[in-house]
């Protein structure tokens, strides 16, 4: 095996067409517990953009290489590495801003924080699915604690976290409620939307209200989303956030329905994943993938997430993008 790899590497903060450049760098030998994975496909996340926009610079010394999802193969273990071996398919979140990231051939990670890749889905949907579903369940689960007979609203359903948290919190036995664009309504609904409501129609609130307010709102749209959500909460309602809030937020009205606020910045987990393998086994949770790009057209994998390109006449599409790093079956 080749003792160099193919990377492509974040060498200036701005606009996605200058950002990147495709190196040749010395592959990664695992040390104690790690094992090294030959990356089979990763994907790309509102986080990635916020990266390579310069908004973490702190924490981000270029050039680097980005990128938080993986599905691979193991290839190599560490001294003291007995949970996997050399063929295992595999799945893990990469710790944000902490080493080499998943834009590119090979990565070493700790053996703590992989999991076994469920059969049901492939390496693309496996890459897809990691970040988001970690994060909604860590939103759902870990910190709002969502019980089924509740009414949760998910803000994006059709978007990359959304779609997964659609599913999630219908597993979970609540009612959902969605808001989406009117050409999405019947797509959220296949992936198991109660009801879904055309925020670009007008004011959302009034159906909210109508239906007994939400026991629990996922925001991952951002805006005023923060300061409007009490207008619909129920007595004691959680709100859950994982996008940035560079506004101000004006928070007085959550006083009066006894509102809790929680904000996320995933951590990734073994346990995280193999509790979303169980719902893939199930059936009750299914990756939505979008597009799937090579490596080399990171660039445009980021343009298309950030809207797409009018002269391209490419949208940002359902779900998420993908990233296959190796030829894929």
């Amino acid at each position: 095996m080749s003792t160099s790899m193919r990377v492509m590497e974040l060498v200036s903060f701005g606009g996605a067409d200058t950002a990147f450049a495709a190196r040749e760098l010395p592959r990664p030998a695992p040390g104690p517990g790690q094992v090294l994975v030959q990356v089979m496909a990763t994907s790309v996340n509102p986080l990635d953009l916020q990266t390579r926009r310069g908004d973490y610079r702190d924490q981000v010394a270029l050039p680097a290489v980005i990128g938080n999802d993986v599905s691979g193969v193991v290839v190599e273990t560490g001294p003291g590495v007995d949970d996997f071996q050399p063929g295992d398919d595999v799945w893990y979140l990469v710790p944000v801003f902490a080493g080499q990231g998943t834009y590119a051939e090979f990565h070493v990670v700790d053996q703590t924080l992989v999991a076994r890749k469920p059969t049901r889905l492939s390496h693309v949907e496996a890459a897809g699915l990691a970040l988001v579903g970690v994060t909604v369940w860590e939103a759902l689960v870990e910190r709002a604690a969502v019980r089924a007979g509740e009414r949760v609203l998910v803000h994006g359903g059709a978007g990359g976290v959304g779609s997964v948290a659609v599913q999630i919190a219908r597993a979970l036995g609540t009612e959902v409620v969605t808001t989406a664009r009117a050409r999405d309504h019947e797509f959220v609904t296949e992936l198991g939307a109660d009801t879904a409501i055309d925020f670009s129609a007008g004011d959302y609130a009034p159906q909210v209200r109508a239906m007994g307010g939400a026991d629990v709102v996922l925001d991952t749209v951002g805006r005023d989303t923060l300061t409007r959500s009490p207008e619909i909460l129920a007595d004691r309602g959680r709100v859950v956030s994982i996008v940035d809030t560079p506004e101000p937020q004006n928070l007085f009205a959550a006083w009066g329905v006894n509102a809790t606020y929680h904000f996320i910045f995933v951590s990734p987990g073994r346990a995280k994943l193999e509790a979303l393998g169980r719902l893939v086994d199930e059936g009750k949770l299914r990756p939505v993938i979008g597009a799937v790009l090579p490596l080399a057209d990171i660039a445009q994998a980021h343009t298309l997430l950030e809207g797409g390109s009018a002269a391209e006449g490419r949208s940002r599409p359902r779900g998420k993008i993908a990233i296959a790093v190796h030829p894929l079956d």
